[in-house]
């Protein structure tokens, strides 16, 4: 009885243990805290009272945070550092359109609606989302 509990639980253990985990290289950002608060009516956040528009707020996250309307009525917040790479000089995404554009050799592209990979170099990693809370009057939290 003993035998038979014993191959059991390392026939679990052996095929439940991956052994070719692809999300290891996905935990290159850092968990920092964020609690920004950005008005739609300032000129700078004007873009994004329109939908498939895109902005960049520097000073938080790894490498500031990118804003996307994604239609008339979601907002959504991205990590604005490539989860591919070590943060480095070349891992600050860039927008382009409704996509970001690693600045790295390997040029990993991202949607800025869904948050995953797209293109040739597709990663297994996704962008880091941000909480985003409408709080009234075109003005909106950015929190984890």
């Amino acid at each position: 009885m003993m035998k038979k509990l014993l191959i059991t639980l390392c026939f679990i253990v052996f095929y439940t243990c991956d052994r070719n985990d692809d999300r290891v290289n996905c935990n290159f950002l850092l968990n920092v805290g964020v609690n920004a608060t950005v008005n739609l009516n300032l000129p700078q956040f004007n873009q994004l009272q329109f939908p498939v528009n895109a902005v960049r707020l520097e000073g938080f996250g790894n490498e500031g945070i990118i804003l996307v309307r994604a239609n008339s009525s979601t907002l959504l917040a991205w990590d604005g550092a490539d989860p591919s790479h070590v943060p480095s000089a070349c891992s600050a995404l860039e927008i382009n359109g409704i996509n970001a554009v690693c600045g790295c050799e390997d040029g990993n592209e991202y949607s800025l609606v869904t948050g995953t990979a797209i293109g040739e170099n597709t990663q297994p990693c996704t962008l880091k989302p941000y909480r985003v809370e409408n709080i009234g009057n075109n003005t909106y939290i950015i929190s984890n």
